[in-house]
Order: C-alpha cells, then structure tokens, then sequence
C-alpha cells in the first residue's frame, strides 16, 4: 500500500513528508539536481512503514533509551515495555510510532498533530517551514495527563556520510558509559570527537550524548554545506554507525536515560496543559 506523502517546496529544494509514519521527513533534496541532503527514502524504505528509514523524525515525550523498565513520576512509577523488536529498552518516546494528522498544507508549509494516550496523555505539533533553501521544524508538546510526568524531547535526522563529508560543533562535556549503551557520568571530550574546528567523522562507532551545545552546527558536504541551529536543545547526540553511508546528528532536551541521572539533567516536569518547545532549522547552502 501506497504511503501518503505531502510535497513541499521553494525555490531551492524540495521536501516529503510521511504524516502517517510517524510525521516522518522521507527526502529532502535539491530541485535543481536531485541532491539528497537527508539520507534518501526510496519506495523500499517507505514500504517498510519505520521512520527508522527515512531522512528525520519527532522525537517525542522522551529521546533515546530508558533502562530500568520505567520511569518514577511524582504520583508514583510509570512502566515503560521496549517498544522495538531491535532493543532491550523502550527508545525515542512514542510520536514516532503513531500516525499524525495533516492540520494545514500548502507550498512551503506544513502543519501537522498527534493527540497520543501513549504512555500518557500529550498533544504534539509541528511546523515544517521551505524558505529559500531553510528547513524549519517547530515542534511543541502539550502535556494532557492528569498526572504530571517528565519530558523530554528532539529530533532524528539521518545525513548522507560521504568520504569528505566534515562536521563542526561545539560542546563541553560527553555523557559516557562504563558498560553498554548508557552512560553514567560526564567526561571531558577526547580528541576525536571533538568538532571545535571542521573535521571529518570518526572511522570508530560513536554512539553519545554531549552537553553544553550553544545551538550551532555545520555539516560540510561534497558541493555544499548546511548550517544547523536549535533552540530548545542544550544537548546533541552523535551517532556514526561504522560501515553505514549515514550519520545522525540529533538535537534533543536530554541525555540519554536522562530519567535515571542525577537531577535529570535536561528533561522538564510538567503539569497539565504546560508545553515544551524544540526548534530546529538546517539552511542549504550551494558550494558552487
């Protein structure tokens, strides 16, 4: 069965957006020569339904992995099961696992919700915005539960990863593990993941959280270059899969397993009807 896609545009790139897989961007590209600057989405990886193939997805009320089966909320404990067959824990919140609603459609616009009872009650929005080669997701998250719960939240983009693909950004401290894939403490940032100045990715997988990010980041690309910036996220997480021709590079509220960290460094305790709000902007910028 045919995914829906909604089709946006200016006059620099084009955009597909997967509404029901999770309000998931399936490709963004250049007009003008078909250049992907999300990892591209063909027919295969729509028919699969996971936005865990497409180019970037919400995340939402939560990023990245809970251990220990839950989390503690003020009015007692919250069970959270894994949510994938591919991972013992429950991961990337639950928006991207439910259809959305297209709200409003036009050229350079988009606006889509979720109203989830999953693993609490929340509304979910997000502005997809085309501007002279600037893509603009706003997302905000409205807390419905009687209950107040902890949030969290960011997105998951996937980027081509090229030889001379380069990243620059910076950051103070790294969230590292002893053992597994989640970590315990905050550690100074050795040398090959730091990205102060312009360098290439890391041969070795890098899967981590890092604090104390301003909001800027530039991937350099072959032919052109785009310029990040998110307000909302004071953390970013790296992942270079090694082998993969993807990286992500992920703005999020939180760390990892945030919720059982000393002072839950990130995430927001909120009541009913208070909201949280990411925004992330990525502008095209043409080498040539």
């Amino acid at each position: 069965m045919a995914v829906p896609l909604l089709q946006l545009q200016d006059h620099l790139t084009q955009l597909e957006i997967a509404p029901t897989l999770g309000a998931s961007l399936a490709n963004w590209q250049v007009r003008a020569t078909g250049q992907p600057l999300l990892r591209p989405a063909d027919q295969a990886a729509l028919a699969t339904g996971s936005p865990r193939r497409l180019g970037c997805y919400p995340l939402v009320p939560w990023s990245n992995r809970i251990a220990e089966g839950g989390i503690a909320g003020p009015e007692g404990w919250l069970a959270l099961p894994p949510n994938t067959d591919h991972d013992p824990y429950p991961i990337h919140g639950s928006a991207w696992q439910q259809p959305w609603q297209v709200e409003h459609h036009s050229q350079r616009r988009a606006r889509l919700s979720l109203h989830s009872q999953v693993p609490f009650a929340y509304r979910a929005t997000l502005d997809v915005q085309l501007h002279e080669g600037c893509l603009s997701l706003d997302l905000h998250v409205t807390h419905l539960d009687a209950r107040p719960m902890w949030h969290g939240v960011g997105f998951h983009p996937y980027f081509p990863r090229y030889t001379d693909t380069q990243l620059q950004v910076a950051a103070h401290r790294v969230w590292v593990g002893d053992e597994g894939q989640l970590p315990s403490r905050l550690a100074d940032i050795p040398a090959p993941w730091r990205f102060d100045e312009q360098k290439g990715l890391p041969p070795q997988t890098v899967d981590h959280a890092f604090s104390g990010w301003a909001g800027g980041c530039i991937i350099q690309q072959p032919g052109y270059a785009l310029h990040c910036h998110a307000s909302g996220a004071e953390h970013y997480l790296l992942f270079c899969p090694q082998g993969q021709p993807f990286f992500c590079f992920e703005p999020v509220s939180h760390p990892i397993n945030a919720h059982h960290l000393p002072g839950r460094p990130g995430l927001r305790l909120m009541h009913r009807e208070e909201t949280l709000h990411l925004r992330f902007s990525m502008r095209y910028q043409s080498n040539c």
